[in-house]
């Protein structure tokens, strides 16, 4: 490392990065279910709870001084798990529902990278390394995540398709955008964002197969049952696969 990078908040972007994510994603829709539907507390409850613990960790990891693999991680579930209240209670209680949702938050993650970018010229995560752009980083992490529910419900619950194959389209898109990466020269911030979010339906889709009823198409597990194995993943997957911080180039600037 140069002795002018700055290192990032948050951690590398690798293959171990994304199959966390992947991992925390389908937990988020697990957890989430499990506290507004299998404990009866409804979208709102669900929404305050994981809402205030979001926003308490997100506190501690701005109070940081390093990247904290755990608290981060932490910090992602908190979002994913909110993500999955706040869109259910927006698609369903409502009545917004998952069209209207989904244009809604795209529109949020939109206006997000536009105020991020427009402060700080952009948007690249490796920037992520001050209270400000920290804010800017979890803002749109969190809406991001309300979106990709949104939009795994959304193609999951149209006649015809059903978990499994809204999986595939998911993975499929995410392959694109992985293809686009190591083939053309398209911004890698706008590509990491395009990624990110698409990971989020993925984990939905697949979470949603794990736990809703027979009838619907899915497995029928137990959510609570379900999400502690993943969070045993997870807890594995930060153990075992390489994390780092990323490091920002300070005087080259990071491309947008």
């Amino acid at each position: 490392m140069k002795t002018n990078d700055v290192m990032s908040k948050v951690p590398a972007v690798t293959l171990g990065f994304w199959a966390i994510k992947i991992l925390a994603t389908t937990l988020g829709e697990t957890a989430g279910d499990t506290v507004s539907m299998s404990m009866d507390l409804g979208y709102l409850t669900g929404t305050a709870i994981f809402l205030g613990a979001l926003i308490v960790l997100v506190i501690f990891q701005i109070m940081a001084k390093t990247f904290r693999p755990f608290l981060y991680w932490a910090t992602i579930i908190a979002s994913t798990t909110a993500g999955t209240t706040m869109a259910d209670f927006a698609t369903r209680s409502m009545g917004i529902g998952y069209a209207g949702g989904s244009v809604l938050l795209l529109s949020g993650v939109l206006v997000a990278l536009g105020i991020w970018y427009a402060s700080e010229r952009t948007i690249a995560v490796d920037t992520v390394a001050s209270p400000k752009v920290e804010i800017f980083y979890w803002s749109t992490i969190t809406l991001s995540q309300t979106l990709g529910t949104a939009l795994g419900d959304w193609l999951a619950d149209t006649p015809g398709v059903g978990y499994l194959a809204a999986a595939g389209v998911f993975g499929a898109l995410l392959a694109i955008v992985a293809l686009l990466y190591y083939r053309t020269q398209i911004s890698r911030a706008a590509l990491f964002w395009a990624a990110f979010i698409l990971t989020r339906p993925l984990g939905a889709t697949v979470g949603d197969f794990l736990d809703k009823p027979l009838s619907d198409g899915g497995l029928a597990l137990s959510r609570p049952v379900a999400s502690a194995v993943l969070i045993v993943l997870v807890l594995a997957g930060i153990m075992f696969l390489p994390q780092k911080a990323g490091v920002h180039p300070g005087k080259r600037g990071a491309s947008s």
